[in-house]
């Protein structure tokens, strides 16, 4: 996969969105609302997939080597969706607890403005109840929580970046 949202103008962000497709439907739910809000606020996109919420914080360390080493600044925030959902084994814990942790570390070590949109759910209604854009909208929410915080950059003259201040 990998889409690029249409120019919503040069004073929008640009979202780097990556998304974990082990439970491609329930990503495809946590997407729409990502897009909703990314497109409520004037913001554009690239999608990026992962193969599960364990590789996510991987992939965003790849896109700032990237950007560290051709000294450019591609994105301005960083979007996590995806899905664990609880199995018979403490899989489940490991890798709520790993995404969680490579992603704060992240969003700490680099300044990053990163939502997670991670769900870490019981079983299958849980995880629909909080995908849809008609019920709890996480998709939503942690594309809100990602402007916010680029919001929250702005405050602190760390926004917008220009390559030569790229990481």
């Amino acid at each position: 996969m990998s889409e690029v949202s249409s120019d919503a103008g040069p004073k929008g962000p640009h979202i780097m969105i990556v998304e974990a497709r082990f439970y491609a439907d329930i990503a495809d739910a946590l997407f729409d609302g990502a897009r909703t809000a990314f497109e409520a606020a004037g913001a554009t996109y690239e999608r990026f997939e992962a193969p599960g919420a364990f590789e996510i914080p991987a992939a965003i360390s790849h896109a700032l080597i990237h950007q560290r080493l051709s000294q450019t600044h591609r994105f301005d925030g960083y979007l996590a969706l995806g899905c664990v959902i609880r199995g018979e084994t403490s899989h489940y814990d490991h890798i709520c607890e790993e995404s969680a942790r490579g992603l704060m570390g992240l969003s700490i070590d680099f300044g990053l403005a990163l939502g997670n949109g991670i769900l870490t759910v019981e079983n299958d209604d849980q995880a629909w109840a909080r995908a849809k854009r008609s019920d709890k909208d996480k998709g939503g929410e942690a594309a809100r929580a990602c402007l916010a915080m680029i919001d929250h950059k702005r405050q602190f003259d760390l926004y917008p970046r220009h390559a030569a201040d790229a990481s």
